[in-house]
Order: C-alpha cells, then structure tokens, then sequence
C-alpha cells in the first residue's frame, strides 16, 4: 500500500496575489509558492496543502485571520460550490487590476518584449448578466452540498440541471438562479426541469448512459431573440413532444426551438443532426449595420456587447485606408472579416471548421459585402505561398487564433511574408507571449489593449498591434 503523503499546515500566511487559471497565490516559510482556490489576496490564513510539488504547493485556507480589504459578497447562491466565477468574492475593479498585471507579466516574463506605454484594461459595462449563451446539463444523481450531506436527511429527489463539478465529469450542481445570463434564461432551464420532474421525463445518467434528458443550449441576442436547443439521449416521441410543445406555449417569444436525440457516448452537437420544432432555425445578431445569422453550431462571441467593443479596438489597431488586403486568419464565422471589410481593399478569412465558413459566407451574403472571401482548412496547411501567391500578400493580418496561439509553421509563414501590420488578438495571453516572442526580431509592438470579456472569471483577452521594423 502507499504511503499516504502527510499534509502541511502553515499559519498566518498572507495571501499576496492573483496568478493563473483563477487561482491566488501565497508564500510558503520555505519561499515555495503555494496555489490556493479560496482566497482573496490581502486575506490572512492558515493553510491545509494538498498536492505538494518540487516547487510549489496546492493548499486551502481552512482558518480565516484577516479578511481582505479586495473581498466583496458574492451574489449568486452557489458560488461555493458551483466554481464558474471564480473571482466573484473580489471586487470588480480589483479583478481587472490583476486581469492587467496577468497580461503584462507574460508579454515580458513569457515573450521577453518591450512594451510600450500600457492601456489601461477595458472593463465591462455589465458585470453581470453578459453572456448569450449558456449551457445547462441534465443528470438523475446531482452532486449534493455539504450543508446536504450533514444534514442526515432522506433525500428524495436526486434530479439537477446545471453545470458540472469542476474535475468531476458525471456530477452536477443543481442550478436554481444563474447570473451570467439574462431572462428568460433563469425561467427557461427552471420550466423545463420542473416539467420533467413532473411528467416523469428520466434526467440523464453519465455513467449508466441512460435516462432522457440530457442537456440545455440557450442563446440570446442583444436583440432579444432567443434560440432553445434541448438534447435527449433517446427517442421518445410522446415525451418529447410534450416537453417541447409545453415550453412553446409557455414562452412564446422564443424565436427558435429545437433539438437533437444524441445516444454517443459524448454531448457534442457538432457532428450531430439538430431538428428544428418551431420557429427559425436560427437567430440574428447585430453589430452596426451588421447582422449574422447565428445558428446552433455557430461560433459567436459570448459576449456581445463587449464583442462589438474588442472588434472596434482591433479595426483601430489595423488602422485601415480602404486600400489594403487584409488576412482574417482564424476567422471563425467571420465577424471580424466583415466588421473591417468597409475599410479594406478585400478582406481574407481562413479557418478549419467548415460550418463556420458557410456561416461567414452566408452573413456577408445577408451584409451584401463583397469584397470577403472565406476558406476552410487547417491553417498551418492552408495558409502557405501558393496561396498567398492566388489571393494577394497580405497588407495586414489579423490574428485569433484558439487559447493554443498560432503553430509554429503559421508563425514561420508571417515571418516569410512580412505584412507591414499584425493585429494579435487573444484570449490567452502565455500562448501570444510565446508567439510574440518568434517575432520580435523583426516586429515591435506598438501598442496593447487588454478587454475583459468574461467579469467574475480569469479570463482575459488582448489585443495587440506590430509593425514591421
């Protein structure tokens, strides 16, 4: 049998930052940096380690001493248990102030670049109630709290719809109110939790691979329009059409309704048949005097009004004349393409996922742009001299590419062609660092825009413009 490693106990430690992933930080008396997951920097604790590394440790303050001056109450009833906004218990301006220093700390630690004078990171109006789309699931076994757990009460209804546990594949937390989403959000994933209760609609079992109803897709636009798309793990007609005839009349606005009967081992719908119920299959969305059509499958930002202001920073960045010819690479649906097209000569999109591309193509359509043109393929593969030979050199290349950054061979190809300009956008600032890094020799960074994206969470993108030396 394994030893068991004994667990640390390390008193009146002062918590003393933010870092990666949503985590805060302390020193151990060693010097060692210990991770913790419940704290707010300026609290003083003691903390139990957990995982203990060569160079750091992994801890949970389990005694408060001192509360930080940076705390604020959280609002949503689950944020103990629940573990998706993490930095709820820390007040707004104090997340931005350390989403800044998270992206200034990779761009010269990670890339080794000089900065220029830094913008002040972009806030969200709303810091709440932002998000267009959410995703619910559904599970017979709900993860159970520890106020549950010791109250040695029968506990009858097992039944949740909610997010899952963090690590925890097969567990949910059952979700009463949630507030990253406005109304009827909240009332939707309710009604039809209820409803199933009710009219004994099996929630579905991870393990067993079993039960009914497995997940909740809703979006709605910053024009009002709501699409439900609701996934059973098998067919059951009479249920089915219960459910979703009962969610029609009840709410009438919705604009699209739909789904999908899923019986794979996983959730995603990408590969997956989506059948439309009633309504539209899909729903606009707006931006100027743009609209996309945003269906099920469909990549938007999710979080359209700071979308439109992240776009806004990066056409600024590229600073267009309506001469140029601009690279879109990993384009998505082709928002950014399109939102910088009336600046440009012609705009290039490029992407791997073959949906987005006839999504883009469709909205510059709708738009009536014509000067967009949109390829699907994997960019390493795609974005080569042959075809940078057919559609032009690129004056200015825009840049978002997955949390992953650019491949190597990407970066290689900018480096062959030299466009004057390069607007980096990313939603993860280690993986810009790195690339950034590639390019330094022959680019210098001219300027850097954090926007947060996501309040309540680490997460935090930048955008940032090179010119060639």
């Amino acid at each position: 049998m394994a030893r068991k490693k004994k667990q640390l106990i390390f008193e009146n430690i002062e918590v003393v930052d933010a870092g990666a992933r949503g985590k805060t930080i302390a020193k151990a008396p060693d010097g060692r940096v210990i991770f913790l997951t419940n704290t707010v920097p300026g609290d003083i604790v003691d903390i139990k380690t957990g995982k203990k590394r060569k160079a750091y440790f992994e801890g949970t303050a389990i005694k408060f001493h001192r509360y930080s001056d940076k705390r604020t109450e959280p609002v949503c009833e689950h944020f103990d248990n629940c573990g998706g906004c993490k930095w709820q218990n820390m007040a707004y301006e104090h997340q931005l102030n350390y989403k800044q220093n998270e992206v200034v700390n990779n761009l010269t630690r990670i890339g080794h670049v000089t900065l220029p004078e830094v913008t002040p990171i972009l806030g969200c109006e709303k810091t709440y109630y932002y998000r267009n789309k959410m995703e619910f699931s559904f599970s017979n076994s709900r993860w159970l709290t520890l106020d549950e757990i010791n109250s040695n009460e029968d506990i009858d209804n097992r039944n949740a719809c909610g997010f899952h546990i963090a690590g925890m594949w097969d567990k949910i937390l059952d979700i009463s109110t949630c507030h990253l989403q406005e109304e009827p959000s909240n009332a939707i994933r309710n009604f039809i939790k209820e409803y199933g209760i009710k009219n004994g609609l099996e929630f579905f079992n991870p393990r067993e691979q079993s039960g009914l109803l497995r997940t909740i897709m809703l979006r709605i636009s910053s024009n009002g329009e709501i699409m439900v798309v609701i996934q059973f793990f098998k067919e059951d007609k009479e249920k089915r059409i219960g459910l979703l005839n009962a969610l029609a009349e009840q709410f009438p606005k919705i604009t699209s309704l739909q789904y999908v009967i899923n019986s794979k081992a996983n959730d995603t719908l990408y590969d997956q048949n989506i059948i439309l119920f009633k309504g539209r299959d899909h729903i606009f969305e707006e931006m100027e005097d743009l609209k996309f059509k945003i269906g099920p499958k469909s990549f938007y930002q999710t979080n359209s009004l700071q979308a439109y202001e992240l776009y806004k920073i990066t056409r600024n960045f590229a600073n267009l004349t309506g001469n140029e010819v601009v690279y879109d690479l990993y384009t998505g649906t082709g928002t950014i393409a399109q939102f910088v097209a009336k600046k440009a000569k012609k705009v290039i999109g490029v992407e791997s996922v073959p949906e987005a591309i006839e999504d883009a193509k469709i909205n510059a359509q709708l738009n009536q742009i014509n000067n967009t043109a949109f390829f699907v393929g994997d960019m390493k593969d795609v974005f080569n001299s042959s075809f940078i030979e057919k559609h032009g050199k690129p004056d200015v290349i825009i840049t978002d590419p997955p949390r992953d950054g650019m491949h190597k061979n990407v970066v290689a190809k900018l480096l062959d062609i030299l466009p004057k300009r390069i607007v980096y956008v990313s939603c993860n600032s280690a993986t810009q660092a790195r690339d950034l890094a590639l390019m330094k020799d022959y680019y210098t960074i001219v300027k850097t825009q954090a926007v947060d994206m996501f309040p309540q969470t680490h997460h935090v993108e930048n955008v940032v413009l090179l010119e060639l030396i």
